[in-house]
């Protein structure tokens, strides 16, 4: 068994916008690379995105609602002229979900912490005789050790 951490050799799905699908350079980590990627000739590190290939693998997503995972990766590897397996399909598409299900956890800890935050500094002026605090000042408070930029 592997000591590998599986959440290092995650590829994000691409952000999708109004003229179509924006695909970025990922870190190469592992020995295989990826399906819809290939090597960079001036950097070994970095994958570049192979442009055809990803939005084939997008339309092979939608296709796995009707097929098999075996129809779609054999469609898919005609289709690209790179060989891609049922088995190499699957984890891709698993860990394309998992992000996405990382990131909405994450999205509604963060509200649930900030809501909790303000109740407690509510909860401590009250018990102090304070004024209450406006919504800004504890929201500067919480945030005064992050970048602006990660504010908002």
């Amino acid at each position: 068994m592997s000591n590998k951490k599986p959440e290092l050799f995650r590829i994000p799905a691409p952000d999708k916008d109004d003229t179509g699908y924006k695909f970025y350079p990922i870190v190469r980590i592992g020995r295989v690379v990826p399906f819809g990627y290939k090597r960079d000739p001036n950097d070994d590190e970095v994958l570049l995105p192979v442009e055809h290939e990803l939005i084939l693998l997008e339309v092979a997503k939608q296709h796995l609602k009707n097929y098999s995972l075996r129809d779609v990766a054999a469609w898919l590897s005609t289709k690209s002229g790179r060989s891609i397996s049922h088995v190499g399909l699957q984890k891709r598409v698993n860990a394309e979900q998992y992000k996405v299900k990382e990131y909405v956890d994450a999205k509604r800890l963060a509200k649930k912490f900030r809501d909790a935050y303000h109740k407690a500094k509510k909860l401590e002026a009250s018990r102090l005789g304070l004024r209450d605090p406006l919504e800004e000042e504890i929201d500067d408070e919480l945030y005064s050790g992050l970048d602006k930029t990660i504010k908002g």
